[in-house]
């Protein structure tokens, strides 16, 4: 019992700083059985006999964000870039994700925009910010201000802006089962949330 007890976080640590102690794969594939068998089926037979191993595989490729420094991530800055000054927009990046409430996939696209005040980032590290946030299990409104925030504290730039559009598979798949209505979420800072004609120029921009 004593050794339960210290792997949970105390009372006051908040879930998200907690230290997470990982299971080992033995335990990860027992883990996957249990629900091969909770859903119905038969983890013994021929084409399940694998399936623990592959799942536990499967979740290391699709929850590597948690592994991430989303801050080393943008850690390279440069410089030299003539004086611009304008909106930098990288749109369109598609994304996998997964909903913590139903583990099931998210699948959309976000469109990340700043305003620089001096350096500028590499346009494949913004990409890679993204992926970061999305191999997480997430919520999309919690994933847009966490990218959003991460880049307006790493390059201080005049503003960001973020749009996010997705759509769900835990309302395609089960519950209410529509399928192809997306959700959209905004995230601006500095310029683009003091300025209504900043947010209108990169929504025009992203579209």
């Amino acid at each position: 019992m004593d050794a339960l007890v210290t792997k949970l976080p105390a009372l006051t640590e908040k879930p998200e700083t907690a230290e997470i102690v990982r299971p080992t794969q033995a335990e990860a594939e027992a883990a996957v059985k249990t629900l091969l068998l909770w859903a119905g089926d038969n983890p013994s037979r021929e084409g399940l006999l694998d399936t623990p191993k592959r799942m536990a595989k499967a979740y290391k490729e699709m929850f590597a964000g948690y592994a991430d420094d989303p801050h080393e991530i943008l850690g390279t800055v440069f410089e030299e870039i003539a004086g611009y000054e304008d909106i930098v927009l990288v749109k369109d990046i598609a994304f996998f994700s997964h909903c913590e409430h139903h583990v099931v996939p998210i699948i959309g696209k976000a469109h990340v925009a700043y305003l620089p005040d001096g350096p500028v980032v590499g346009l494949s590290k913004i990409v890679r910010l993204v992926e970061s946030f999305a191999q997480r299990l997430q919520t999309q409104e919690a994933m847009t201000a966490q990218i959003a925030t991460t880049l307006q504290d790493v390059l201080n730039p005049r503003g960001v802006a973020i749009l996010v559009e997705a759509e769900h598979m835990c309302m395609a798949m089960r519950g209410i089962r529509k399928l192809g209505s997306k959700t959209l979420t905004t995230s601006f800072t500095g310029t683009f949330k003091d300025s209504f004609e900043e947010q209108q120029r990169f929504l025009a921009m992203a579209r």
